[in-house]
């Protein structure tokens, strides 16, 4: 039995090797020339530096049947991710912790003081947060808010903060000690030559074919294939017939310096006169490597249009008409299932897309043995859908 697989990124890479893995022959198919979508990363030919192409990606998680996973492609070396702000003509730490707490506010509390002094600040409203700012003002008051939050994502996001769902809010932590570690899990690292060689060694198997540089729809004209696994864009596959789903894509300005650009890898500019949202040195994702110059990137958001590279869904007030649409219309197509963030619609982290991969591909083989139909979503996604 032959399965196609459209895409060969990460989600697509996992979905095709745990398959072939179980016994299914898998063809995929790539337009680009290379693997591993928006986490590509390769050597500059100048400097040797490993630019992460499309923005900042760094794995953690606390999945260990994901770790046990991806450790079998690439040596994967800890990483702790130390992220700034620039705002205000001073640079703080993030996330928000005590010691941004005291620089920001001037002055030498302890947690609890801090607990208190952050408490007192806090806007008190009379239902439950419906927004973002609403959110951020009931989390961490006014000031925090609008020098660290408001306008970059005002910028992330091209939409007022109060157009945003609260939940959004609760992916930033706030903590009232010292910890500068921007994850939280039990282990944080990065493969230490890039997503895209790790992407490549999960596609090395006998009994998966993959073809690089193919046409968009190049799918549409494949045939003899027991059922198909599409990780692009939900609308793409229908052609966008209820017009194109919203995204948020990303531009890049990179630029080459000697010696050191940035204390740390991320830097974030949150204030909207800023025009870009942060500045990343790609070198600094690779603190075990020494190199005398440097790369960095500038990173501006906008609305994505025809042609662009789509990075972020625009999911922010729930399941739309259109994305219904598309939903439906997923569910009643025979021979094919949607699988990661861009068939999906979801904005998730590297290591959830791993694990969502690996539980679709098992459900596929178990139920393709079967002779079972294969639903459009494997993971439940889309159950409340009509």
């Amino acid at each position: 039995m032959k399965l196609l697989v459209v895409g060969a990124g990460l989600s697509g890479a996992v979905v095709a090797r745990m398959l072939a893995e179980s016994g299914f022959a898998c063809v995929v198919l790539e337009q680009e020339s290379h693997p591993a979508g928006n986490c590509h990363a390769s050597r500059d030919a100048e400097t040797s530096i490993m630019v992460h192409h499309h923005g900042p990606h760094i794995f953690h998680s606390d999945n260990q049947d994901v770790w046990a996973f991806v450790d079998r492609f690439a040596e994967f070396m800890p990483y702790h991710h130390d992220v700034r702000s620039r705002t205000g003509g001073r640079e703080y730490r993030l996330p928000i912790n005590l010691d941004t707490i005291n620089a920001f506010f001037n002055r030498d509390m302890e947690s609890d003081e801090a607990r208190a002094f952050i408490e007192a600040r806090r806007v008190q409203f009379s239902h439950a947060p419906r927004n973002f700012e609403e959110a951020a003002l009931a989390a961490i008051g006014p000031e925090i808010y609008g020098a660290f939050f408001r306008g970059y994502t005002k910028k992330q996001w091209g939409r007022d903060p109060r157009d945003i769902p609260a939940k959004v809010f609760a992916r930033l932590p706030l903590r009232f000690n010292r910890d500068n570690s921007y994850f939280h899990h039990s282990r944080v690292a990065i493969p230490r030559e890039g997503y895209t060689a790790l992407t490549a060694a999960i596609l090395d198997h006998r009994d998966i074919e993959v073809r690089y540089a193919c046409a968009p729809d190049a799918f549409r004209a494949e045939q003899g294939f027991a059922h198909v696994i599409f990780t692009g864009p939900l609308d793409a596959y229908f052609a966008q017939r209820h017009g194109p789903l919203p995204y948020r894509t990303l531009d890049f300005e990179t630029e080459r310096h000697a010696g050191t650009f940035l204390p740390t890898a991320s830097v974030n500019f949150p204030e909207e006169t800023v025009p870009y949202t942060r500045i990343t040195e790609h070198k600094w994702f690779a603190p075990w490597e020494q190199h005398a110059s440097t790369i960095i990137s500038r990173e501006y958001s906008r609305e994505a249009g025809p042609g662009d590279r789509l990075y972020y869904p625009v999911n922010l007030t729930g399941n739309s008409q259109r994305l219904a649409a598309y939903v439906a219309d997923a569910k009643a197509s025979a021979g094919v299932s949607f699988v990661g963030r861009l068939a999906t619609f979801k904005y998730i982290d590297m290591d959830v897309a791993v694990a969502l991969a690996m539980n679709a591909a098992r459900d596929i083989a178990r139920l393709a043995r079967s002779g079972a139909s294969i639903p459009a979503f494997l993971n439940g996604e889309f159950d409340e859908v009509a």
